[in-house]
């Protein structure tokens, strides 16, 4: 992976924003539309800020000029149309989009205002300041307790009654401990899928991140566990950063206190969840959060 240059826009003059109810065709022919942000969000102090961020797969542009703040202590939803960049952006806040070969960037991204495309950045001290979960549930094959230890093991951390602590402390935070107390030798792999993917938040949530990141967490889940998980983003909000990419409108409406549209790798509008749900600033919204399209 490597960064280039960002072309020079063509001469001309001052750009004239295109009309609201023509973004998404002027997105779909290739031009460059202004996304409405609404002023709620930039009112927040940010834990994240995406600037001017492009990203290309080979030929191929998946992310146009990214400019957002990801609020501190907020859940911000991402939502948008299968293939609009939702996993995209949230793969390169934690750098793993590096491990494509054929991907380069233009743009930053500053994580508590540490620049995470600095070539100084050490990637893996990046990784251990936010915590990834996926869409299917990938406990390690190791115990309970091993599992959600695993982060302060690889620091060195020997202390049994730091480790039982953090075990105990993330496991309740995760709203697992009352289920697996009594079991934290047995192997992660013998739980739930919906346990799985809350041993997962333990695990992420036992490294005390900046960032969580969730990548459409519920998507392998029942409607039950979909409900318990919901019901934790609910219990993490106000403690954790937490940006969560999703499917599910009712879910990003009922869990995030922030919700992004995107469209075609573009952010087409941002702004406080009711905000965006119940009153949108464009009718493309409307249109995609309703259901009408997407």
């Amino acid at each position: 992976m490597h960064t280039v240059d960002e072309p020079p826009r063509e001469a001309g003059g001052p750009r004239t924003p295109e009309p609201p109810q023509d973004r998404l065709v002027a997105v779909a022919a290739g031009r460059e539309v202004d996304p409405e942000v609404h002023e709620s969000v930039l009112r927040e102090p940010p834990v994240l800020e995406i600037d001017r961020f492009n990203l290309w797969y080979g030929a191929k542009q998946a992310l146009h000029r990214i400019t957002m703040l990801i609020p501190l202590h907020k859940v911000t939803a991402l939502v948008g149309p299968s293939g609009c960049g939702k996993s995209t952006l949230l793969r390169s806040v934690n750098r793993l989009n590096d491990l494509v070969q054929s991907v380069r960037i233009t743009g930053d991204m500053r994580l508590s205002g540490d620049s995470i495309y600095d070539p100084r950045m050490d990637v893996i001290e990046l990784r251990k300041r936010m915590g990834m979960v996926f869409q299917k549930p990938n406990p390690f094959p190791m115990s309970i307790y091993e599992n959600v230890v695993y982060s302060l093991r690889i620091d060195g951390e020997t202390n049994r009654g730091v480790l039982d602590e953090v075990c105990e402390m993330s496991l309740r935070g995760a709203a697992l401990w009352d289920e697996v107390k009594d079991r934290l030798q047995d192997s992660g792999l013998g739980l739930s899928g919906g346990q799985q993917q809350r041993l997962c938040i333990a695990r992420a949530i036992a490294a005390e991140p900046e960032v969580l990141l969730l990548d459409e967490p519920c998507s392998a889940l029942d409607p039950i566990a979909t409900g318990k998980v919901e019901d934790l983003i609910q219990e993490l909000r106000g403690r954790y950063s937490v940006l969560i990419v999703t499917h599910n409108m009712q879910q990003a409406s009922r869990s995030s206190d922030y919700t992004a549209f995107m469209y075609l790798g573009r952010l087409i509008e941002y702004g406080a969840t009711p905000d965006i749900f119940t009153k949108p600033v464009l009718r493309e919204t409307e249109a995609y959060v309703t259901g009408r399209f997407g």
